[in-house]
């Protein structure tokens, strides 16, 4: 069992309501204690299934009264006389229902809140995120240099790149427009270091283009769509599990680093139809995650609390859904024509 302590600061003259609420939700253990003269502290132990029913409820008084403060502390140990006796209970009931705890195990999330957070993180443009976005373009780069794919593969782990684009998947999942333009923006700023890294790299070393690890990022196949969608669903999963070392695979399997790095050289030696190709393979993989990651996150049930945000919450799901669908059939039909006219 998965559990986590929710400390709830209420107001004296809104306690007994809430105590009341609080009280009627599944929860392990309940303790109250007084904090000052103005407040109550209800502390709640509850299985992790249960933490965002509560939030939400919280949430949902802290937005019409004053005084309301909530912390969610996670639990990595908790022993009683009952845990002790349930646990041989649990084993006895994992071999007899195997299949059943092994389905619902696949729809398991962190709470709306919880992933809010590790979200955050991943959207804000901070100064490690661009050293080593920088110090990733400079490795890529000299992987691209000595057509060594060992080394682009560990620039392909250093960039952060994925995560500011599952960010702004999610983001459009609530509707949350400010967060979705800090994670754009973040995205934007790390393809475009790398793009300049590429283009300087390219004046100072003589750097040529007859090597796998450029051509291989200059044109886009119907696997590049595959993958990439892939990619995003493994990468969507991740981030509702709370799993950042899983997005390091991700990382390295959809491969957003090299084809900037190609674009970023064919620019620079005024290679405009490898520029081109390499453009496409960026937007491609950037466009099939976010398609991926939205589809995953609206199976999920991820919701807001309040009206009007539930209401612009679907309003920005159904069109973000419909925007990239469009974006991915425009790429299709252009790498489609683009190769017919090449064949011809």
């Amino acid at each position: 069992m998965s559990l986590q302590l929710i400390e709830a600061y209420i107001p004296n003259k809104h306690f007994e309501s809430v105590d009341e609420k609080l009280r009627d939700h599944p929860h392990t253990s309940y303790w109250v204690s007084s904090e000052s003269k103005e407040r109550m502290l209800v502390r709640i132990l509850v299985d992790s299934d249960e933490v965002e029913d509560i939030l939400n409820y919280l949430e949902s008084v802290a937005n019409v009264a004053e005084g309301f403060e909530t912390l969610l502390i996670p639990v990595r140990t908790y022993l009683s006389r009952a845990t002790l006796n349930e646990e041989t209970e649990e084993k006895k009931k994992e071999v007899e229902e195997g299949e059943e705890e092994e389905d619902q195990a696949l729809l398991m999330r962190a709470s709306r809140h919880e992933l809010i957070t590790f979200v955050e993180k991943n959207s804000l443009t901070t100064l490690n995120y661009t050293l080593l976005i920088f110090l990733s373009a400079v490795v890529g780069s000299m992987g691209f240099i000595k057509d060594s794919e060992a080394v682009v593969i560990g620039s392909m782990v250093i960039a952060p790149l994925i995560g500011p684009v599952i960010a702004t998947a999610f983001a459009a999942i609530l509707g949350d427009y400010r967060l979705l333009g800090k994670a754009a923006l973040t995205s934007l700023l790390g393809v475009g270091i790398v793009i300049v890294i590429a283009i300087v790299f390219n004046f100072i070393f003589d750097i040529g283009v007859d090597t796998n690890q450029y051509w291989a990022r200059t044109e886009v196949t119907v696997s590049d769509f595959l993958l990439a969608l892939a990619a995003g669903g493994a990468g969507s999963i991740a981030t509702l599990n709370r799993k950042a070392g899983n997005l390091v695979g991700v990382m390295v399997a959809v491969a957003l680093l090299p084809p900037n790095i190609a674009l970023g050289m064919s620019i620079g030696k005024g290679l405009w139809e490898q520029a081109y190709g390499s453009f496409l393979l960026v937007t491609v993989n950037i466009m099939c995650i976010l398609l991926s990651a939205v589809i995953v996150f609206s199976l999920t049930g991820i919701r807001p609390v309040r009206w009007k945000e539930v209401q612009r919450a679907n309003v920005s799901r159904s069109l973000s859904i419909v925007f990239v669908l469009l974006i991915v059939a425009s790429l299709i039909s252009v790498i489609y024509f683009g190769q017919e006219i090449k064949f011809e």
